[in-house]
């Protein structure tokens, strides 16, 4: 992924209020049922570090992250950088309303290039990744969170 590249951008309409989806999206114990088991801690709150390991194939990736902006209810950004590999992307989560529902649009601007010769940091890859977090992992947790 580079600099030069246009952001990705994954958007899904929940059939859920902003309330739900911004508390499956901000607390650790939901965002371990669809994004990464292993987060140690989670806290919507500008400052905010944490990091964990994420094994692809032969490689582990120590993920670095640091909340960067918050608004309640509407907007949660964080810088998202690897251990030991240059690059870095901002990833934004931003909440609509829409009627009954809430759209997520999530934005990965990248700041810093990532290598090259990974394959994981290929553009396809981060594509790949965020359209299975958002429109399917996230999608499921949030149909079984609002039914209940």
């Amino acid at each position: 992924m580079k600099k030069s590249e246009a952001p990705i951008i994954v958007e899904e309409i929940f059939n859920c209020d902003v309330k739900t989806v911004w508390d499956t999206i901000t607390r650790v114990d939901l965002m371990r049922q669809w994004f990464f088991e292993n987060i140690p801690d989670f806290k919507a709150v500008v400052g905010f570090e944490t990091q964990f390991e994420v094994t692809s194939g032969e490689r582990t990736f120590l993920h670095l992250w640091k909340i960067i902006d918050v608004i309640p209810l509407k907007r949660i950004t964080y810088s998202w950088k690897y251990n030991n590999y240059p690059g870095e992307a901002n990833v934004v989560f931003e909440l609509f309303k829409e009627n009954e529902m809430t759209k997520l649009r999530l934005t990965n601007i990248v700041i810093e290039d990532f290598p090259d010769e990974i394959p994981e940091f290929a553009r396809e890859s981060c594509l790949g990744g965020w359209k299975y977090f958002i429109n399917e992992r996230l999608k499921r947790c949030l149909e079984k969170e609002c039914l209940n």
